[in-house]
């Protein structure tokens, strides 16, 4: 699903990001990114996104070389990705359907497809009755499931999570990281980048380890 092949990210055409990582993450796969603030994380699902592209070596996602995706071609290549960032991102104005709706809106979906893919995300995270609530009137734990909601409303066939819990306290972050699970075993494949080393050990899947830019562990599931 995912291969890297010595890739190396350089900014300002000196800092180094990222440096010689080799590693392959299998369709349906789920997999946890760590390492020190700093230690490239970010960087490395920014490539996989193309928010960025290398600077050396190859990204292939579902076996296609994606630096060498044109312009023309990213946004399709994007839908097949849900992303869920730590601070929500979520539109204050917009209702919690709306929010979710948004990317299928964005690429003109028939309304009473998103009507129903919209409800059959939000009711996956619980949310359901919640639907014509602003984000304001939701907790935090709340508002990140909304994020998963909208991330996933695409049935997208890889998702990506960066720091999906750094907000929420250990409870509600074990409740976030089961609803990955769940989309895990459906087939979904899963790259969440987290520091949270004592909950990631609880979950038992493969880790890989970054430090400055570097992978220096990659371990399976216990």
């Amino acid at each position: 699903m995912i291969l890297f092949e010595r890739v190396g990210k350089r900014y300002g055409g000196r800092f180094d990001a990222l440096a010689n990582l080799d590693f392959r993450v299998q369709r349906g796969e789920m997999v946890f990114l760590t390492g020190h603030s700093g230690a490239g994380k970010s960087s490395l699902l920014r490539l996989i996104m193309l928010l960025e592209r290398p600077t050396r070596g190859r990204v292939l996602v579902a076996g296609h070389d994606i630096g060498r995706l044109h312009p023309g071609q990213v946004p399709f290549y994007r839908r097949q990705i849900g992303v869920v960032f730590q601070d929500h991102q979520l539109l204050h104005d917009r209702s919690i359907y709306h929010n979710v709706a948004l990317p299928l809106e964005i690429r003109g979906a028939d309304p009473r497809d998103v009507a129903r893919r919209v409800r059959a995300a939000l009711d996956k995270v619980g949310l359901l009755h919640r639907e014509k609530a602003l984000p304001i009137e939701l907790s935090g734990g709340e508002q990140q499931r909304v994020g998963i909601a909208r991330a996933v409303v695409n049935k997208p066939s890889l998702l990506l999570a960066d720091e999906p819990t750094g907000n929420l306290d250990p409870q509600l972050s074990a409740d976030i990281m089961a609803l990955f699970e769940d989309f895990n075993r459906i087939g979904t494949t899963v790259m969440i980048a987290s520091h949270d080393l004592a909950l990631i050990a609880r979950l038992r899947h493969r880790i890989l380890r970054l430090r400055e830019g570097r992978l220096i562990g990659d371990e399976d599931a216990a």
